[in-house]
């Protein structure tokens, strides 16, 4: 039985066992399938505050966890494959264990799908970047490309065409299939 379990050891989920821990709640967290979350693959990190020459992605979710640790944050390396929110207290299961908290934070973030190619994890963090505000500015004055044509590789998109020489966007089908408003958005980028 816990006080509190969070679900996600990224960002959001450490930082949250950091203010728990500081009031002295008795706090699990599930690492899931990627401990530190995508931020782990990101050589370097220039946008977190009190690191003005940047830190290697790895390295802040490594002290961030070593953080949230000093505060008693107790880790399972397993990932959460259901929950009971029905009763209290609510259960949190990873395949046939069940954890028992008064309150569950769910911070699971976000993972980039990917192509799938061997080459693609090779050079993650190196070239191969799935967070255009994260690394974008690493970018600046080159030509870039950006895979897809839906929202998201738009939104992409606009926001590196202020930074990169050059942005090009390669798609599988012969048209954007991103919302209309967001087409018209890069229209008047001119790229």
């Amino acid at each position: 039985m816990h006080k509190l379990i969070i679900i996600g050891s990224g960002p959001a989920g450490l930082t949250a066992a950091i203010y728990a821990g500081r009031v002295n709640l008795d706090t699990l967290v599930f690492d899931g399938p990627c401990p530190g979350g995508p931020l782990t693959t990101a050589w370097i990190v220039e946008n977190f505050p009190g690191f003005p020459e940047g830190v290697d992605g790895a390295e802040l979710m490594r002290r961030m966890r070593e953080q949230a640790e000093k505060f008693g944050a107790k880790f399972v390396a397993a990932e959460a494959t259901a929950v009971d929110f029905k009763k209290k207290p609510f259960a949190v299961f990873s395949g046939e264990t069940a954890y028992q908290a008064e309150a569950v934070i769910i911070a699971t973030g976000t993972e980039a799908l990917g192509l799938g190619l061997d080459s693609e994890k090779k050079l993650s963090g190196r070239g191969v970047s799935y967070c255009a505000t994260c690394d974008g500015p690493l970018y600046k004055n080159k030509k870039v490309i950006v895979l897809g044509g839906g929202d998201t590789a738009l939104k992409e998109l606009t926001f590196l065409s202020g930074i990169a020489k050059e942005v090009v966007v390669l798609q599988n089908l012969s048209h954007l299939t991103g919302s209309e408003i967001m087409q018209d958005r890069i229209k008047t980028l001119g790229t």
